[in-house]
């Protein structure tokens, strides 16, 4: 009731007053202020859902000129590249349409992906063969994979022989030549590792040597190490013996000779042979005749056979090439075709080809050589 009485009493007090526009003003700022809260939620209800609307509709019609804007963008940078007039027909068409009404992202076998794919098959001849489309076929399952050049390759293999990559069997057959080479004039693997020798051949010889060393046997043979518990003086006694002979004797309960732990060994690890140079295989003729006789477990045993087939092989290799050389009788015949003669009936034999298999299983054992446990 007071609140009536006070809007009424506001309400004659304007109307009868001269007052100026201020004062009335301020008496609708208090009408609006004593309202009820009913009355002033549904009167201002509407102003606002008006507003809002007013406002998206003016985002949208931003939104809207700014796609309209990069459409024609797009047709100008489209008109200028090709040449087709179709494709600017279809544009203008894009551009005529609302672009909320494009399919952002279209369904299978919709008329926008054949399309799509079309404009990305190429059609072939009816004249063409069944080769050429296998072909085709098989290069549109398969990645694209570059040719190598014979041209560069052959350029790097020239200029730069390290880089060039060579199939194992031939850095294996270099070797065995190097080796009868060498059966013949002893001088000649010294030669190659002192840079005396620079012809093409014997660089490439030289690689190969590397190449076993470095690449076949060295990582593996470190890795038979680093999970072993060899002691370093059974690993340098069989470094320096070239010759082994593991044989099963009777069972003790003893410290291995090669971990030194409590095991129970039943393997005799003979130890022979002449000290020799690793890379020249210059044979040290001190202490020709001692010999290592230990005994060690069952794990250490199948190590040392592993390690040892692989440390020494470049050695027996070489002895084995030396046999054949020293076999074949010639001797007036010179080095370079009594070589390419010996090494033509080794390949033809299959004697190289048996030598490179040995050294195949060889790494083969060490690669799945299991862990001592």
């Amino acid at each position: 009731g007071k609140r009536k009485r006070l809007s009424t009493s506001v309400m004659y007090d304007s109307d009868e007053s001269e007052g100026s526009d201020i004062l009335v003003r301020k008496v609708f700022a208090k009408r609006r202020c004593i309202m009820d809260d009913d009355e002033s939620s549904e009167e201002q209800q509407p102003d606002k859902t008006c507003s809002t609307e007013n406002v998206s509709t003016r985002r949208k019609q931003q939104v809207f000129a700014k796609l309209k804007e990069l459409v024609r963008q797009s047709k100008a940078q489209r008109s200028c590249s090709s040449a087709n007039c179709e494709d600017s027909n279809s544009e203008a068409s894009v551009e005529e349409e609302p672009f909320c009404q494009l399919p952002l992202i279209p369904s299978e076998g919709s008329e926008t992906d054949s399309g799509s794919i079309k404009d990305f098959v190429v059609e072939e001849d009816d004249d063409d063969d069944d080769t050429d489309n296998t072909e085709h076929v098989k290069s549109e399952n398969q990645p694209h994979q570059k040719q190598p050049n014979p041209s560069n390759s052959e350029l790097l293999a020239c200029h730069v022989p390290q880089l060039f990559h060579c199939d194992h069997f031939v850095h294996f057959k270099r070797i065995v030549k190097a080796f009868l080479i060498n059966a013949i004039d002893d001088s000649f693997l010294s030669s190659l590792y002192d840079g005396t020798r620079q012809k093409r051949y014997a660089q490439d010889m030289l690689l190969s040597l590397h190449y076993l060393d470095n690449r076949f046997i060295q990582p593996r043979l470190e890795n038979l190490i680093c999970r072993s518990r060899w002691k370093d003086r059974y690993k340098e006694r069989v470094d320096c013996y070239p010759d082994v002979h593991i044989s099963l004797q009777s069972t003790k309960n003893m410290s291995c000779q090669a971990c030194e732990m409590k095991r129970y060994c039943k393997f005799k690890v003979l130890l022979s042979g002449r000290l020799y140079n690793s890379k020249t295989l210059e044979v040290d003729d001190f202490m020709s005749n001692d010999k290592q006789v230990l005994q060690v477990g069952l794990v250490c045993a199948n190590r040392t056979r592993v390690y040892h087939n692989l440390k020494h092989f470049k050695y027996k290799l070489h002895m084995a090439c030396s046999l054949v050389a020293e076999s074949d009788g010639a001797e007036d015949e010179p080095v370079k075709d009594t070589v390419e003669r010996l090494f033509s009936h080794l390949e033809e034999s299959g004697w190289i080809q048996k030598r490179y298999s040995d050294l195949e299983d060889y790494m083969d054992d060490a690669d799945n050589f299991q862990e001592e446990k």
